[in-house]
């Protein structure tokens, strides 16, 4: 009988830090992206998202990786490499959680605005260990109620459970940050996308 070697995508990986997120990870490699999707001169509202994802026990996961994607201030999303060497908005990040002493992800960028009749949200991918499928979610602002209550998506999941898509807002250094945990399992978890 001939036993065949488990593939990437069958085994618990992951495998994204030396690929996916080098410069995080102190590889001598470039990373195509990072966890800063706009730079100083973008115009909006600069922002800083951070959070932990959680395990089933409510442990910091320290090897998830978030990929994120989001329209800038106006609700325009990035359509060409050109555009983002002219703008400094890329629109898109990856960023892991294993290198942040507190096992957080900590994102730059700037507040999206409202786009294609939706809420200013950010799309998330979230990869981590144990998990053979990614799996998608979105973040939505604490500080957006009316436009929240006009999104489709957001007022499709049911109203119990749309806290857990609401990024809260605070002020620290004069930064505003918007705290965003991802909960994997249990009373507080997070509403994941079929998609």
């Amino acid at each position: 009988m001939t036993t065949l070697k488990q593939t990437p995508s069958q085994t618990v990986g992951p495998f994204f830090a030396y690929g996916l997120t080098p410069e995080q990870y102190n590889y001598d490699l470039r990373s195509a992206f990072t966890a800063v999707l706009a730079e100083e001169q973008v115009p909006g509202e600069h922002i800083v998202l951070a959070g932990q994802v959680l395990d089933g026990a409510g442990k910091p996961v320290g090897d998830a990786m978030l990929e994120l994607f989001q329209a800038d201030a106006a609700g325009q999303r990035v359509e060409s490499v050109e555009q983002i060497a002219a703008s400094g908005f890329t629109g898109f990040g990856r960023v892991g959680t294993g290198t942040d002493a507190r096992q957080r992800y900590v994102v730059h960028t700037v507040k999206p605005g409202a786009c294609d009749g939706e809420a200013p949200h950010i799309d998330v991918i979230l990869t981590m260990r144990g998990m053979l499928n990614h799996l998608y979610t979105r973040i939505y602002f604490d500080d957006e109620a009316q436009a929240n209550g006009t999104d489709a998506l957001l007022q499709s999941v049911p109203e119990d459970r749309r806290a857990t898509l609401l990024a809260r807002r605070d002020t620290q250094g004069g930064r505003v940050v918007y705290h965003f945990d991802i909960t994997m399992q249990g009373e507080r978890e997070t509403v994941f996308f079929d998609v």
